[in-house]
């Protein structure tokens, strides 16, 4: 190609660039190149076109191969730079300077407004990196040609300022150089600019004086800077605070700096550095107290400022202010931290450091000490100077290190002899041994140096406080020194504090020393002990206002948990006020800043209980006694408190511990005498009269006790004639109180007094405690014992002469009081009351009496009801009645005005008599209300005409009347002991709740009260009631002597002689007494009672004939009964006679009704039994349930007769069991065993379901009957059963070695009961094999023997238990396995021919036979087995004989014996047990056969998997189908279903079936 056609080729690329074609562009390019491979032109254009086309490596590597050929071009270096501009390649930033600075040097002779552009690019890209150095020297090159060029002033104004702006970012950490081209650039800007002064100029004079404070060396240039500021600015504060601050830190505190300072805050009387600036000057001139307040208020406004943070430290010190001087140290050291700890830095940590340690050391505990030296290791290059090491001293003896104090001292003292610090630190070690001569010269050598100092006179002055006797008592040279001290410091509260010390103590001048006190205390908030004194003088001057004003002042300002002092104070002076919540709030305080101290806690509880807060009061003092144990007061106040709240038994314990400590404490004496009176007066309104003679005699000996310390206190005499008046109520019988002879006036000892002799006791008490001291209280109290001993005569029945005199005393007392005190209205109804005794009579007296109470005291329900009672008595029965309504309406809850009302009722015959008795009853006891109650219950009771009314259903059944009678009844008879009536109705209210032996014993007392020459037929009434409950209740000998003991005359007493001779089967007598009653009944119906009566007495001696043929005498009578019906039926079933049954019972049912459900039942399910038809008898217990579900004895019937004749049906029985349980517990608890019974039958497990409901529920029988001896046999069964289940699940059985306890169980249970014999025979026998059967499993072979052989030495004759004897001996043959001889045989066969009816008995057989291997003779004794359990209708004994025949096939189809007679026999014996119930031992023994016979077959697999796969088999035979089920599918090799039979296996935890699985599949 020639130089023209490269030309043509360049010309159509740049055309092709213009129409942005591109890509042609780059062929011409190429096309250029490949003729001229340097041809600059050509690379530049395949830069532009490649960066177009976004290929920006090819563009750079064309400009840079352009700018190789020829560098001085300005073309390739321009597209270069915008190729760098526009794309983010990872070249641009490094390479793009190199490419401006390039362009500049071309730009630089050519074009000036473009080198200009370039340059401020330059600029840019270097201020983005942070070369700010760069960025100076450039700029500045930029100005410069600005400048040359003829910029005006306002660009190159601009320039500067743009400048600064740069530069002045991170000016920190920039060099040198760039700082002061930083400072050149504000003072060219400044000086350039236009207008001055002007907002903008004085920004730039801002930000110009900001970035010089951040360099402390250039404090001229910022001085300078300021000056010049303000001279423009005169007005504006900012230079003002950058000089002031500059001052401040320098230290450079001149006169000039002082009008800075004072100009500043003229200007703003808020400025931080002005103030600080103050502050600083007035530390100078030891105005600490405005330096402080300078201080303070200026570093709130400047908080970084170090050095005002130390002079604050240091002024807080000088004013004796040493936690406020440690924060303000710690805010300084914080800042230095922030600001770095280099130069000068360095020595303000290290005076703050000392600064802080001081403070810490003023302290004076030993944390604070610890801390200061910690902070003195941190002082750096200053190890060795004085004021460090006498701070190092100070701090250890703080702390108790004497020793390391004394060499610190020991070192100064050898290095600096003539520092007085050095000598002060010497007195103090000597003072901190008490050696007070060698710290008295040692104090004396340092205010020889140094006269000047306070601490020094202070640390003298204390050592004269406490120097030797003689310096004690004369105090001068201390107070000079205090003195001389308090005026060189006035801020040392410390010395103000002993100065009053000295005036208190010294002087005795208490306003002085208030004055001192308080000073000291002003001076330091903290001084709890100034204070504290301050207070106490106050009140011992009696100015509670200063007192209460400083306590105000100290808890207003008091944080949280601190002034413990201050708040307990202000709360005394609150509890003393009467102000008790707020002395509360106060004490709670103190609290809070000790909750350990006692005394707190003691004010606390005394603050409560003046406001009543007996709870919290009680925890206050409990507290304090904790804290304190050895403070009686605060364990008394415990008790008291406890005392007040009622809870006596407690209050007790506490007065108990006081006693233990200080015997003759009277005030614990004393309230252990009121806590044992005030627990016997709540024992008498309990009724309990036994409690409350023991709580009297307590009383009575703790108040001797007190008497014999204190036998002047009158109060004491009277409360020991309150405890001996207290037991009037009770019963003289009960009444045996054991006195100490010094109460008698003897010496010693004791004596018992009696009720009568224990009043006159009382009296005498009264009497002592009105000579101690007269009072109306007392003069009541003794006439009310007056009364109470005329009381007990008149009960007694005693001289009426006594009675007279103690009347009239009682009188004459009551009088006294009523002349002491005649507005007390207590003292009135008192006198009313014993002016209304029979002895006296004066009802008028009474009346009056009572009209006076009443007028003393509007709301008095009491004297009401007593004026109510005199009306009644005088038979006005209106008047009666408005004044027990009177009282009413004053206290509905007042029990005494409801008797009067209840009495006014059975006066007039009101239907409300028995509500309002029973209201009395509920609102408490009372006796009259109790009597009254009671008699209208039996009254109720009798009249059996009323059953079906509705007053009956209300008020017996729904009101519970009979058992809240009964109740009151016995506290009746508890206190009132010799009223036959009301025992004659408590033996009434008993024998209706069957309680028949407490009712026995209510109709003897009864009897033993009534005389029989005063009431001839009450005491044969209450005769023949008790006979009566003799008989139920099995007392038959006495039962006749109290029949015996009545005329024999009616027939009741008759025939309760007859049946109690019946009972203890003296027949003939009884049958005697019954054709006597014959003679004597006037009605059919007796007739016919005592015709079935006679022959019951027949069937008992065995004449069955005469017995039937009174019975059909009484069945032919005009009014049959149904007893006569219901035993003529019993005859038969005893008789075997089911025609006679079935014929009395189709009698028997067209008279019985509903209500005899139950026993028609019975007869009819026993007739059924009787005839063999065992469904019949479920049908017709179930049939009777349907009738009547409420009935529980149904039910328990049901669950019965289901576990005895049709066990399939067991799960139904069970359920039945459980419903008459929860129905009643009465039949439940005989159903619980029928329910235990039908859960064995069920065959329920812990075997299969891993709890043993069987067991659990005869444990819950036998705990509620544990005198039953069929719930023991059931026990034994469930255990056997649980036995034998756990070894079918291979685990260790859990209640082995049990049988021989269990039979003991059961025979102890059978001991002494005489009905049922035969019943209880065979149980026993059933218990022993039972027993004998276990003690075989177990191998206790020798035990089972030898059990055998002692019940036969009592009855030799006993087939069963021998064939029980020859099993026992055959065991241990038959384990050898060794042949048995044919006389053994023919012995064992003769022994079961015996027991011929026993289904185990041939099912024993036959295993006998099946070892020797006779299958033949096994087959057959199966075969009698079942036959025998098929005459008996025994279901369990079918099905038994049945699986075991099959199983006994199976053994010979297993053993491959030929034929077909075995296997059919299995597959008969199995379907005929299927026949009989669902039975899966016998589904499974089918899937064996079948396995036996084909293993691979389809139907094995079907058999195994309706075993395995369907619910309702037990896990047992489960298991035992899952393996043979995995044999069968391996040998059929279904991987498939071996893996769903291996995963139901794993989910069941089948381990053989899956170590067989392991086995099969490793093979």
């Amino acid at each position: 190609m020639s130089s023209k056609e490269v030309k043509t080729a360049l010309k159509s690329a740049r055309d092709a660039i213009r129409n942005k074609e591109y890509k042609e562009a780059l062929k011409h390019c190429k096309t250029v190149l490949k003729q001229e491979k340097n041809n600059y032109n050509a690379w530049v254009f395949i830069g532009v076109a490649a960066a177009e086309l976004e290929q920006p490596d090819q563009a750079q590597g064309a400009y840079k191969k352009a700018t190789e050929l020829e560098p001085e071009q300005l073309l390739a270096w321009q597209g270069l730079a915008s190729l760098y501009e526009k794309c983010d390649h990872e070249n641009a930033k490094g390479d793009l300077p190199g490419v401006y600075q390039k362009l500049l040097d071309l730009y630089e002779s050519v074009d000036k407004q473009k080198w200009c552009d370039v340059c401020r690019k330059l600029v840019d890209l270097h201020h983005q990196e942070k070369r700010y150095l760069e960025v100076a020297r450039t700029w500045s090159k930029l100005i410069k040609t600005r400048r040359d060029a003829g910029a005006d002033k306002q660009e190159l104004y601009e320039l500067w300022g743009k400048l600064t702006q740069m530069l002045a970012e991170e000016i920190e950490d920039q060099d040198n150089e760039t700082q002061q081209m930083l400072w050149m650039a504000f003072e060219n800007a400044l000086d350039l600019a236009d207008s001055i002064p002007s907002e903008e100029h004085q920004g730039l004079y801002q930000r110009f004086l900001q970035c010089l404070s951040k360099f402390p060396h250039e404090t001229t240039r910022l001085k300078k800077a300021c000056e010049g500021m303000i001279n423009i600015y005169p007005t504006v504060q900012y230079p003002l605070e950058v000089i002031c601050l500059y001052l401040i830190e320098s230290g450079s505190l001149t006169d000039e700096g002082q009008q800075y300072y004072c100009k500043l805050v003229e200007m703003n009387s808020k400025s931080g550095p002005g103030l600080i600036g103050l502050g600083i000057k007035a530390l100078q001139d030891k105005k600490y107290e405005d330096a402080v307040n300078h201080l303070t208020e200026g570093l709130t406004e400047s908080p970084l400022c170090i050095t005002g943070w130390y002079h604050l430290a240091e002024a807080q010190a000088k004013v004796h202010r040493p936690k406020e001087a440690i924060l303000s140290c710690n805010q300084a050291l914080k800042n230095i931290d922030d600001h770095g700890a280099a130069g000068g830095h360095r020595h303000q940590k290290n005076l703050c450091l000392l600064l802080k340690a001081e403070a810490l050391l003023k302290l004076s505990d030993c944390e604070s000490s610890e801390e200061a030296i910690h902070i003195l290791d941190q002082v750096s290059d200053a190890d060795n100077t004085p004021r460090l090491l006498v701070l190092q001293g100070q701090a250890h003896l703080n702390t108790g290190a004497v020793d390391k104090a004394a060499k610190i001292m020991e070192d100064l003292k050898a290095s600096y002899p003539g520092l007085a610090e050095v000598h002060a630190l010497e007195g103090l070690i000597h003072f901190s041994k008490k050696d007070y001569l060698q710290a008295e010269a040692c104090f004396q050598r340092a205010l020889e140096k140094d006269s000047e100092v306070a601490e020094y006179h202070y640390q003298l002055g204390l050592t004269y406080w406490f120097m030797g006797e003689e310096t004690r008592k004369d105090k001068a040279k201390a107070l000079a020194h205090f003195l001389k001290a308090a005026r060189l410091d006035t801020y040392m509260g410390k010395v103000f504090c002993y100065l009053g010390h000295y005036y208190r103590l010294v002087a005795g001048d208490r306003s002085r020393a208030r004055g001192c006190y308080r000073k000291a205390f002003e001076l330091d908030g903290s001084d709890a002990e100034s204070g504290a004194a301050a207070v106490d003088l106050s009140v011992e001057l009696e100015d509670m206002e200063t007192a209460l004003a400083i306590l105000t002042a100290v808890t207003q300002k008091a944080s949280a948990g601190a002034a413990k002092w201050a708040w307990l104070r202000r709360g005394l002076y609150h509890l003393r006020a009467g102000q008790h919540s707020q002395a509360v709030a106060d004490l709670q305080a103190a609290l809070r800043a000790d909750p350990k101290d006692c005394n707190c806690w003691e004010s606390l509880g005394e603050a409560y209980l003046s406001r009543g807060g007996y709870t919290t009061a009680l925890k206050s003092f409990t507290r304090a006694s904790e804290l304190n144990p050895d403070s009686t007061y605060s364990v008394f106040k415990v008790a008291a408190i406890q005392q007040i709240l009622g809870r006596y038994a407690e209050a007790v314990a506490q007065y108990q511990l006081i006693i233990e400590k200080k015997e003759d404490y009277v005030p614990a004496l004393k309230g252990l005498g009121e806590c044992y009176l005030m627990m016997a007066k709540a024992a008498l309104a309990d009724f309990l009269d036994g409690k409350a003679v023991d709580y009297v005699e307590k009383a009575l000996e703790y108040f001797t006790g007190a008497l014999q310390y204190r036998a002047d206190v009158s109060c004491l005499w009277k409360l020991a004639g309150d405890a001996c008046t207290s037991l009037h109520a009770v019963s003289p019988s009960k009444v045996h109180v054991h006195v100490l002879g010094v109460l008698l006036g003897q010496q010693g000892g004791r004596e018992v007094l009696k009720k009568d002799e224990l009043l006159h006791l009382g009296g005498r008490c009264y009497g002592r405690a009105l000579k101690l001291m007269s009072t109306s209280n007392t003069w009541c109290d003794l006439g009310i014992n007056y009364y109470r001993q005329a009381q007990h005569l008149a009960e007694t029945g005693n001289s009426t002469d006594g009675l007279t005199e103690l009347l009239e005393k009682s009188v004459h007392c009551l009088k006294k009081a009523v002349r002491l005190d005649s507005n007390n209205h207590l003292y009135w109804n008192a006198l009313g009351v014993i002016a209304c005794h029979h002895g006296i009579g004066n009802y008028a007296l009474a009346q009056h009496c009572f009209i006076k109470s009443i007028q003393a005291e509007q709301i008095n329900a009491a004297a009401w009801t007593n004026l109510g009672v005199l009306y009644l008595a005088t038979e006005n029965i209106e008047q009666a009645h408005e004044a027990f309504k009177m009282a009413q309406s004053l206290d509905p809850s007042y029990l005494l005005c409801w008797i009067g009302q209840a009495l006014i009722a059975e006066t007039v015959g009101s239907y409300d008599t028995m509500d309002l008795f029973r209201h009395t009853t509920e609102l408490s006891m009372h006796t009259e209300g109790a009597i009254g109650y009671a008699y209208w219950v039996c009254t109720t009771l009798q009249d059996k005409s009323n059953r079906e009314t509705e007053l009956y259903r209300y008020n017996i059944l729904q009101m519970n009347a009979v058992p809240a009678a009964q109740g009151v009844l016995c506290k009746y008879v508890e206190r009132i002991q010799n009223y036959a009536p009301a025992f004659t109705m408590l033996g009434y209210l008993n024998e209706h709740l069957q309680l028949r032996r407490e009712a026995a014993e209510a109709y003897q007392r009864a009897a033993e009260l009534l005389h029989p020459t005063e009431d001839q037929d009450t005491y044969t009434v209450t005769l023949r009631n008790w006979g009566r409950l003799l008989c139920s209740i099995g007392e038959y000998d006495r039962a006749v002597q109290a029949f015996e003991s009545t005329p024999l005359e009616e027939l009741e007493d008759i025939i309760g002689f007859a049946l109690a001779l019946f009972m203890k089967r003296r027949y003939k007598e009884s049958n005697k007494a019954y054709e006597r009653a014959l003679t004597v009944v006037k009605s059919e119906q007796d007739k016919a009672h005592v015709l079935t009566a006679m022959a019951i007495t027949e069937y008992k001696q065995g004449q069955m004939d005469a017995a039937k043929s009174l019975l059909f005498k009484c069945s032919i009578l005009k009014e049959p009964i149904i007893e006569s019906l219901q035993a003529l039926c019993a005859l038969g079933l005893a008789m075997q006679d089911a025609t006679l049954s079935k014929a009395a019972l189709n009698e028997l049912l067209k008279h019985v009704r509903h209500k005899q459900d139950y026993h028609r039942c019975l007869l009819t399910a026993a007739v059924c039994a009787l005839q063999g038809r065992s469904m019949a008898v479920q049908r017709q217990a179930a049939k009777a349930v349907h009738s009547n579900p409420a009935d529980p004895a149904l039910w328990s019937l049901l669950s019965r007769v289901v576990a005895q004749y049709t066990q399939r049906n067991a799960k139904g029985g069970a359920v039945a069991g459980l419903v008459a349980h929860i129905l009643d517990s009465n039949h439940g608890k005989k159903a619980l065993l029928y329910t235990a019974l039908n859960q064995l039958a069920m065959g329920s497990s812990s075997a299969e379901d891993g709890k043993n409901v069987a067991l659990k529920t005869i444990q819950k029988a036998a705990f509620l009957s544990p005198d039953d001896p069929a719930v023991w046999a059931g026990l034994m069964a469930a255990c056997h059963a649980d036995d034998k289940l756990a070894l079918v699940s291979n685990t260790q059985p859990k209640r082995a070695n049990l049988h021989l306890a269990q039979l003991s169980a059961v025979s102890i249970a059978l001991k002494d009961k005489d009905i049922l014999q035969n019943y209880n025979q065979s149980l026993e026998k059933w218990c022993l094999s039972q027993a004998v059967t276990g003690l075989i499993d177990t191998g206790r072979i020798s035990e089972a023997e030898s059990l055998c052989t002692k019940n036969l030495k009592g009855n030799p004759d006993q087939p069963a238990v021998i064939l029980l004897l020859r099993q026992v001996q055959c065991k241990s043959l038959l384990e050898s396995q060794k042949p048995l001889p044919d006389a053994v045989l023919e012995e064992l066969q003769k022994t079961v021919m015996s027991n011929s009816t026993s289904v185990p008995a041939w099912q024993w057989l036959a295993q006998v036979y099946q070892s020797q291997g006779m299958m033949g003779a096994a087959e057959m004794s199966y075969r009698k087995s079942l036959q025998v359990a098929s005459q008996q209708g025994s279901w369990s004994g079918k099905l038994s004989s049945l699986v075991k025949l099959a199983l006994l096939a199976l053994d010979m189809c297993m053993a491959n014996v030929s034929g077909d007679h075995w296997s059919s026999l299995l597959q008969e014996a199995t379907s005929e047990a299927l026949k009989v119930c669902f039975s899966p031992l016998a589904v499974f023994l089918q899937a064996l056969l079948q396995f036996n016979r084909k293993m691979g077959a389809r139907e094995t697999r079907r058999l195994l998997e309706r075993v395995v796969y369907q619910p309702g088999y037990p896990n047992s035979i489960v298991s035992t189908a899952r393996w043979y089920l995995l044999r069968h599918l391996y040998a059929k090799n279904d991987q498939e279903l071996i893996d769903v039979l291996v995963k139901n296996a794993e989910t069941h935890s089948d381990k053989r079936t899956l170590e067989l699985n392991e086995k099969l599949s490793s093979q």
